[in-house]
């Protein structure tokens, strides 16, 4: 996780003054949305605790040097890895290869497509080989040739009885109690929380309410083309199995402008593909905050960073000290991983 304030440094007069407070144990009542409790149950007490409090409270107390006016409130958060975990793969590839194991079964012809084979196979690394390039066609493959209703139906029955393959439990059990805790402390103090994804867009669509409490208009991610057309008399919205955007790395502050038209002050990421959104979004005036998520908990959910190929952090880790980011451990820094509450795999 990286956080960044105003000028070289990083650090306002007014941020100092705020942390002084919280380090001292005294109560800042802009911090907190309760009046008695704690904002943010699941981090350990520190200096990554203190400043994400003292940046809400700067931002979002009037009179304050930098106080933000709450339609300037606007934190963007990845979401694969940030919000929920990605390994051993990304949440939409497993669902990439039961749609592929589905359509094989429908359409035995399409097994002489060797990347739909391989993924009707459950063979994760043998469509990993094949590059972006072909993850972005089996999604096509997979995820197009229907219309956007009929689609988030696929998405939301598969989503029902979904399991992790080694932590055993459903893939809505696997958001982060921490992450959850931040977006709402971020919510009381008038700002917009929005999910700006490298999965697609009508797939994160789906859950994004009943998970993050994010509504689907703040949901930004990849997308296939969509057309209008009108079926037995029906207007529908038909996915092409075409890419028409790829909303990651470079692509992510392309994406925030397109669907926003304004600059958050608030980025939230864990890997390489964050980057840009994170360096565009501290780049701005006034009080900033950048945040990545450093995995390094093998005992809790998962340790990886330059090495793996889902959720890469090589550069931004090099780049933090640099940058005046911070890098936040989920080992050191939460309490707990999950929510207490968890479903487990149906038998």
């Amino acid at each position: 996780m990286f956080l960044r304030l105003r000028g070289t440094l990083g650090i306002t007069a007014s941020f100092l003054a705020v942390l002084s407070l919280v380090a001292m144990g005294r109560p800042i009542a802009a911090a907190s949305p309760q009046a008695a409790g704690d904002p943010l149950p699941s981090w350990r007490e520190g200096p990554v605790k203190q400043r994400l409090l003292a940046f809400v409270a700067a931002v979002s107390t009037k009179g304050s040097p930098d106080y933000v006016p709450v339609p300037e409130r606007l934190a963007v958060f990845d979401n694969d890895g940030t919000l929920w975990s990605e390994q051993p793969m990304y949440v939409q590839l497993a669902f990439a290869l039961d749609r592929a194991r589905t359509l094989v079964a429908q359409q035995p012809e399409l097994a002489g497509n060797p990347l739909i084979a391989a993924a009707a196979a459950g063979d994760a690394r043998a469509v990993m080989a094949q590059g972006t390039r072909g993850v972005l066609d089996l999604v096509a493959l997979t995820h197009g040739g229907m219309d956007t209703e009929t689609f988030a139906r696929i998405v939301r029955d598969w989503f029902r009885s979904a399991c992790h393959p080694s932590l055993h439990r459903l893939f809505t059990s696997l958001t982060f109690a921490p992450m959850a805790e931040l977006m709402e402390l971020l919510r009381s103090r008038g700002f917009r929380t929005v999910i700006v994804t490298g999965g697609g867009t009508d797939f994160l669509r789906v859950v994004a309410a009943e998970l993050y409490g994010v509504p689907p208009e703040q949901v930004i991610g990849s997308t296939l083309r969509t057309t209008y057309a009108v079926q037995g008399g029906v207007p529908v919205l038909l996915r092409r199995p075409e890419v028409a955007f790829i909303d990651d790395g470079p692509g992510k502050p392309v994406g925030i402008h397109t669907a926003l038209g304004r600059r958050p002050i608030a980025a939230f990421g864990n890997s390489d593909g964050d980057f840009e959104m994170l360096e565009w979004t501290t780049a701005g005036p006034g009080a900033r905050l950048g945040l990545i998520l450093h995995h390094d908990d093998s005992e809790r959910e998962f340790a990886y960073d330059r090495k793996s190929p889902f959720g890469r952090l090589d550069r931004a880790l090099a780049a933090a000290p640099q940058r005046g980011w911070t890098v936040v451990s989920m080992r050191n820094d939460w309490t707990r991983v999950y929510p207490l509450s968890a479903n487990p795999c149906p038998r």
